[in-house]
C-alpha cells in the first residue's frame, strides 16, 4: 500500500507522513495501561510498507517516578513485539539535567544522557535520533554537535536532531555535521516569523522538520479545557489554556471548526494536515494514547487542501489574535 512519506537524515530514511509523539501516554499522574498504548503505537506501525518505518517522539524525561517512564514503555512494547522494531525511527529528546530540567549540553552529561535512555529501552530498540531539548546558552551549538557526531562514530545513535531553535542556529549547527530533523511548534496558532525562517532553512538545508502540537496541545480540536485534564498534565500551566485567554481564544476554534465543518473532517485532520501542507519536508507530529485517535491523526495524511481551504485557514489565522504565548514565563524557546 502506497503512503505519503518523507525522506530524512543520512544514511536516509523514509517515514511516513505523519508521527507519532508518545509523550502523554506516561507524563500524567497515572501513565496510560500499557495494553491501551501499545494498542495506539501499533496502529501506524501497521500502516508501513517495507522500506518505510514511523517516526516515534519520545523524551529522557517524559515522566514522574521514574522520569525515564515513557522509555521503558517502550522498551516493555519491543521486548513484546521485537518484529515491530525495525518499522519504527525512534527519535529522543534529552540533554537536560534531570534534577533540575536545565539544559546542560556538558560532553559529560549528553553522555549520561544517551546512555540513560539507551539503557532504559532495554536493549529491545535502538536509539536513530537523539536530540537536545533545548539549546544550552553556555555551551556554542558547534561544540553540542561536534560532541554527539563523536556519539555517532561510537555507534550510540545514527542521527542528531535539534529542538526549538533558531533558523540561525540551524544554520551553524549544520555546518559542523549533517542534522536530520528539527523539532519546533507548529500549528494554526503557533506560526510565528521564527517558525517560517526554521521551515524555509530547513527546506534549504535538506533537515525535515518534526511539527509538534499541531493541534495545539489539542485546544484546536476544540475537545480538550482545564476541566477535563490530569491534574499533572503539563497543559494546566500553558497560558494559552488559562480562563482569561480561553474564551478569546475558543473563537479562533470556531473558525477553524467552520472550515473543517464545510470539508466534512474534524479540527484534528484539518491541523495535522495544514501543517504538513507546509512543505514536503513537513512531519506533522500529533500525539495520541488511543488506537483510534491515533489512525485519524495518521489518515489526516490523505486530506489533501486546496488552495481556497489554505487561504480560508490563513484568513482565520489573520483575524484571531491568539491570546497567550505557547509556554510558561521561563521556559526557553528559539535558542
Amino acid at each position: 500500500m502506497s503512503h505519503s512519506t518523507v525522506t530524512l537524515g543520512s544514511p536516509l530514511v523514509k517515514v511516513l507522513k505523519v508521527g507519532h509523539g508518545l509523550m502523554l501516554m506516561t507524563w500524567k499522574a497515572i501513565p496510560v495501561p500499557d495494553d491501551q498504548a501499545f494498542a495506539a503505537i501499533k496502529v501506524g506501525l501497521d500502516l508501513v510498507s517495507p522500506g518505510e518505518k514511523v517516526l516515534l517522539n519520545s523524551g529522557e524525561f517524559y515522566g514522574f517516578n521514574p522520569k525515564t517512564a515513557n522509555l521503558e514503555l517502550l522498551g516493555r512494547f519491543f521486548a513484546k513485539y521485537p518484529e515491530y522494531a525495525d518499522r519504527a525511527f525512534l527519535s529522543v529528546k534529552g540533554g537536560a539535567r534531570l534534577d533540575t530540567m536545565t539544559s546542560d549540553s556538558s560532553p559529560e552529561n549528553l553522555r549520561r544522557s544517551v546512555e540513560n535512555i539507551i539503557t532504559a529501552l532495554g536493549g529491545h530498540k535502538k536509539l536513530d535520533l537523539f536530540e537536545c531539548a533545548r539549546v544550552d546558552p553556555r555551551v556554542p551549538i558547534e561544540d553540542t554537535i561536534t560532541t554527539l557526531a563523536g556519539f555517532i562514530k561510537e555507534g550510540l545513535f545514527t542521527h542528531i536532531g535539534l529542538s526549538e531553535v533558531t533558523a540561525a542556529t540551524l544554520r551553524r549547527a549544520a555546518k559542523v555535521h549533517p542534522i536530520a530533523a528539527v523539532e519546533i511548534e507548529v500549528s494554526p496558532w503557533s506560526y510565528e516569523e521564527e517558525t517560517r525562517k526554521v521551515i524555509a532553512a530547513a527546506k534549504e538545508l535538506d533537515v525535515s522538520v518534526v511539527a509538534y502540537s499541531p493541534m495545539g496541545s489539542g485546544f484546536l480540536t476544540g475537545a480538550v479545557t482545564l476541566k477535563n485534564l490530569d491534574t499533572l498534565d503539563i497543559r494546566n500551566h500553558l497560558p494559552r489554556f488559562q480562563d482569561d485567554a480561553y474564551e478569546t481564544n475558543k473563537k479562533f476554534v470556531d473558525a477553524l471548526s467552520a472550515v473543517s465543518s464545510r470539508l466534512g473532517i474534524t479540527n484534528a485532520k484539518l491541523c495535522i494536515a495544514w501543517v504538513g501542507s507546509l512543505g514536503a519536508h513537513v512531519i506533522p507530529l500529533p500525539g495520541s494514547s488511543a488506537a483510534s485517535r491515533a489512525l485519524e491523526n495518521f489518515s489526516a495524511a490523505d486530506v489533501k487542501l486546496t488552495e481556497e481551504d489554505l487561504e480560508e485557514v490563513d484568513r482565520a489565522i489573520r483575524a484571531h489574535a491568539i491570546q497567550g504565548f505557547r509556554f510558561p514565563p521561563g521556559v526557553p524557546v528559539w535558542g
